[in-house]
């Protein structure tokens, strides 16, 4: 839009409504070097009213404009040389919601001096919430018939920029504010999370007046004002928008300035650091306190790393049906060790503030490029490596870059005696040229493999080798949430705006979830039992469990053996299952063809586990090798074989009690045999009366202290007055 520097070139506009608002009009950019760039129209002064009234119905703002200053000058008060630009009368009108800021955080500012027509404010002093939208009307001097609109600010928002009333501001103060009716965060969380997954409205307004009525009972007018909430609330989530500024390092600071208890990390791009962001809302700290204390948490590294602008780490905890349930999120695309140690220990110090007593007994990682050892540091407690990355990986270039089964098969088994070699003693150097030697007609996937995976494959056996390995379930749940992720962020038609954090922080913060909020939230209270039965079969273990073992055949054809598992939705159909016993069995069904961890080779590895001429799976022959390194390691009669003895018996102590958690029926059994532990010595209780020749000491208090030290200093005043 090209700026103009003279009123002349302004052409008039008066559109035939009764009634028109700034929508209506062709606005033009008017400014010289005197004056800073503004938006202005001109318009006829009998219809300023009409456009302040037009102004006033905005159906997102709706609002009333108050006169904050007036200007007039006499007729003939100018000379005749006067500017096309100056006025007769000179009104500035703004937003009945401003600019005084009673909310919270806000400024009262002083009593204005200038201003007029204060009938004509907001419906209390209480709901001003520091608008400023304002624009002024100019009556012409050389032209008394036309008015100049001047706009300074179009938008209802605050300093900040955030929307501050109407029905888009979720922190609105009406005035019947004091009449809605009591809503627990519970009841608000659930309302949000219905309407951000997609359910009618009238489904939705149903759910929400059942959870008031338990509280309020049932009463029309408490209906009524129920109905106008979630009208409120689906208004909130259909105009909502992720940019907050054209700009996405400029809306992301809005953001993390709205939303700081939701931040527990915050590190703008400079020269020097780079952009670290750490979500976790409230609930999501609740549940990685109530979850991953004495208990495991992992690590999901990584998503996005190819689309997204800044890759996505996810802190996971595992729930009561040891499903995956995102605790934290963090937005970065830094992994050195002083990087992750800022965020990681700002996270802990937080959980730490709520409850000092939180500890992990383990974390699952998936990347061996992490700074592993400061995890380690940080959280105080073991590592456990997933294999589910290097899995997925492999399985999804074996199918898509090779056309024929059999030898998708044997390259996924080729695969997995690579891995498996670390126990067996054999050198991963052999395994790998006999792959590449005898698939080399495979040119695409042998192409990919030595150009991404033999420069850093070492690194991943050996950290396999290091540490122990995570179970198939755990690595089937930490697939699961990646999976429901990759569908929840790529299936937005806005795929454009995949290189914008703020549009990636508010999928999770609002879609992502809400969805997670639900599920653990229907599963618990046994509500939405179609979102319950969709949260539970949400994992390959659990589905797997639900195949029966008489469905499963195991067949020797030709020294292979494979597994025949029948459909459970149609009889006549089965799934076959090669390599079956090991984490690199391939099976045939889509779901698999995916790269994912399906409920076949679950399956399949459950029915060989039990019996014994399979081998046994790749996290049990790692803690295999551990403690027979450690049975090893001691000299006799030693105090290190003392040692080893005693880490032995808290970890045999350990595994009993988890076994008798899980096999028991009734844990009131289980904890009564526990032996009983002091927390502290605030916490107990003194029973009886002290002895009869026990001395009472009065508690010295600092005030005591404090009137000694005055006595003291007025006494040595005296004595220097007394010697002078």
């Amino acid at each position: 839009m090209e700026v103009t520097d003279s009123i002349d070139d302004i052409p008039i506009q008066d559109p035939p409504d009764e009634e028109f608002s700034a929508s209506n009009l062709t606005w033009t950019k008017f400014g010289n070097s005197e004056f800073h760039v503004v938006e202005v129209a001109l318009i006829p002064y009998d219809r300023v009213e009409a456009f302040i009234c037009g102004e006033s119905s905005n159906a997102e703002c709706p609002t009333r404009f108050h006169i904050a200053r007036s200007r007039k000058r006499v007729w003939d008060g100018l000379k005749d040389t006067c500017k096309s630009d100056e006025y007769l009368q000179l009104r500035l009108y703004w937003c009945s919601f401003g600019p005084e800021n009673y909310g919270e955080g806000g400024t009262i500012l002083p009593s204005q001096k200038y201003r007029l027509n204060t009938r004509n404010r907001a419906a209390r002093p209480q709901s001003m919430r520091g608008c400023t939208c304002r624009f002024a009307v100019k009556r012409l001097y050389a032209r008394p018939a036309l008015a100049l609109i001047i706009y300074h600010e179009k938008r209802h928002v605050n300093k900040s920029g955030f929307v501050c009333h109407g029905p888009l501001d979720r922190d609105a103060i009406g005035p019947r504010a004091k009449r809605v009716p009591y809503m627990c965060s519970e009841i608000q969380q659930q309302t949000m999370s219905l309407i951000y997954l997609g359910v009618p409205e009238e489904n939705v307004l149903k759910t929400h007046l059942e959870g008031i009525q338990r509280y309020c009972g049932s009463d029309a007018r408490i209906d009524s004002f129920a109905s106008q909430y979630v009208q409120k609330l689906g208004m909130i989530v259909k105009r909502s928008t992720h940019e907050l500024d054209l700009d996405d390092q400029t809306s992301i600071r809005m953001w993390v300035e709205r939303n700081k208890k939701s931040v527990f990390f915050y590190q703008d791009s400079s020269d020097t650091d780079p952009f670290i962001l750490g979500i976790q809302t409230e609930w999501q700290l609740q549940q990685m306190i109530r979850f991953s204390h004495h208990s495991l948490l992992a690590c999901d590294s990584s998503f996005g790393i190819h689309k997204l602008k800044y890759p996505l780490y996810t802190l996971l905890a595992f729930d009561s049906r040891h499903h995956a349930l995102p605790v934290a999120w963090v937005i970065t695309r830094t992994i050195t060790k002083q990087d992750v140690s800022k965020w990681m220990k700002t996270l802990v110090d937080r959980i730490y503030s709520v409850d000092s007593t939180w500890k992990i007994i383990g974390f699952i990682f998936d990347d061996p490029a992490l700074e592993f050892e400061s995890i380690r540091d940080i959280f105080n407690c073991p590592l456990l490596f997933s294999m589910w990355r290097i899995r997925r990986s492999w399985l999804r270039n074996v199918v898509s870059k090779c056309s024929n089964i059999e030898d998708q098969r044997e390259i996924f088994n080729c695969l997995g005696k690579i891995i498996h070699g670390i126990w067996n003693g054999v050198d991963y150097m052999i395994a790998l040229g006999e792959l590449l030697n005898d698939f080399a007609s495979q040119t695409a996937f042998i192409k990919y493999f030595k150009s991404c995976w033999v420069p850093k494959i070492e690194m991943w056996l050996t950290t396999m080798k290091s540490l122990p390995l995570a179970s198939q379930e755990s690595c089937g749940a930490i697939e699961g949430y990646h999976v429901k992720l990759k569908l929840k962020i790529y299936e937005d038609s806005q795929l454009d705006s995949l290189e914008r954090v703020d549009w990636l922080v508010h999928k999770l913060t609002m879609e992502i979830h809400s969805s997670y909020w639900l599920d653990l939230y229907a599963d618990e209270s046994g509500s939405f039992s179609a979102v319950q039965e969709e949260y539970i079969s949400s994992t390959s273990w659990h589905r797997a469990l639900q195949i029966p073992d008489g469905d499963v055949t195991l067949d020797d054809d030709q020294d292979r053996l494979f597994a025949k598992i029948a459909s459970q939705k149609d009889r006549n159909c089965s799934r076959v299952v090669s390599n079956p016993g090991s984490e690199f069995a391939f099976c045939d069904c889509s779901w698999s063809a995916r790269g994912n961890l399906c409920k076949h080779v679950i399956k399949a590895n459950m029915i060989c586990e039990q019996k014994d001429d399979h081998p046994p799976s790749f996290s049990r022959q790692a803690f295999q090798q551990l403690l027979d390194d450690l049975s090893r390691k001691p000299m006799d009669d030693s105090i290190e074989l003392d040692q080893s003895h005693a880490w032995a018996m808290q970890m045999h102590e350990k595994i009993q009690r988890l076994v008798e958690l899980t096999t028991s029926s009734n844990i009131a059994t289980v904890a009564n045999d526990l032996p009983v532990k002091w927390a502290g010595r605030k916490g107990r209780t003194f029973i009886g009366k002290p002895a009869k020749g026990a001395l009472l000491l009065r508690p010295i208090s600092k005030n005591n202290v404090k009137r000694k030290m005055v006595s003291k200093r007025k006494s040595r005043k005296r004595k220097r007055l007394r010697t002078l």
